[in-house]
């Protein structure tokens, strides 16, 4: 029986379990974060056409069932415009029943491309691009390398939300650290509040071994936080959004769950974390804890 051609790790949002995933790059386009361990040693690429051409026909013989696609790895947004659109429209002739296609984009693969090249891509089926915010502070984005400063960031959402695509947006809890914690949580708030995205993930920071974080960590030059110090991080940055979003931190990285749309649930997510925070409230315990 054939087989999609996956290569690697197949990192996908949880929110496309149930999706196509159709790997269209291998890696990551940026792979410079200090506490991503995802692609370590992968050398970027596009994959061909021919292979993608035979990934979509299997999609269409083995996965009517399926009405998303999800297209892998790190960064698809980055593939040059026309390239882009070449495959949103295979994908809409051969599996036509397919109404939302998914990507992850980044900061720079977001604003290589005018707000018009993102209409666009609406037009041909794109109708989500995830993104990877992490912290709203221009220290801790420089310490983890991510590519670009808070001002970025908030261009490139903004940009998303021009095109009338759906934005999510990722954030990371104790990845600024116990020293630089109020600044990455008052900073991510605001940052988060200036860009607007439709919904907001926020993830527990888990060290991976084979990252420059992990070292740090090992040396002594990086301080985890512990469960409480987390959830008053947690705290701080949702009491600095002032913006209309769906907000979630049910990943299983996280201590507490939380699943609420912001402003109209603020003073019920402050609540079931200070509940927490006086241990009325069980947390998650360690063993169940994962990425």
């Amino acid at each position: 029986m054939p087989a999609m051609h996956y290569e690697g790790n197949i990192i996908r949002p949880p929110s496309e379990a149930n999706s196509i995933i159709l790997q269209v790059t291998v890696g990551c386009s940026h792979n410079k974060c200090i506490f991503c361990g995802a692609y370590k040693d992968v050398l970027f690429t596009i994959k061909n056409d021919e292979i993608i051409d035979k990934d979509i026909d299997f999609a269409a013989h083995y996965c009517r069932r399926q009405n998303k696609v999800f297209l892998a790895d790190g960064d698809a947004l980055i593939i040059p415009q026309k390239r882009l659109i070449d495959i949103l429209s295979r994908i809409r002739s051969k599996l036509n029943w397919v109404k939302r296609i998914r990507l992850y984009g980044n900061a720079k693969s977001i604003l290589m491309k005018s707000v018009e090249e993102l209409e666009e891509l609406k037009q041909y089926g794109l109708d989500r691009i995830y993104m990877g915010l992490e912290s709203g502070s221009d220290e801790a984005l420089t310490f983890l390398r991510k590519g670009a400063d808070a001002a970025s960031m908030i261009e490139a959402g903004r940009n998303v939300r021009k095109a009338g695509i759906f934005l999510s947006v990722t954030v990371l809890l104790g990845i600024a650290g116990k020293e630089k914690s109020e600044e990455h949580a008052i900073q991510t708030g605001k940052v988060l509040s200036a860009m607007k995205p439709n919904q907001i993930a926020a993830l527990t920071l888990m060290l991976l071994p084979n990252t420059e974080l992990y070292r740090l960590e090992q040396e002594g030059r990086f301080a985890l936080m512990s469960s409480n110090e987390l959830l008053g991080e947690l705290r701080l940055m949702v009491d600095n959004i002032s913006c209309r979003s769906q907000f979630q931190a049910n990943h299983a990285s996280n201590y507490l769950a939380i699943n609420s749309r912001l402003p109209k649930d603020k003073d019920v997510i402050l609540s079931a974390i200070d509940d927490a925070l006086a241990g009325s409230t069980p947390l998650t315990p360690e063993f169940l804890r994962a990425l």
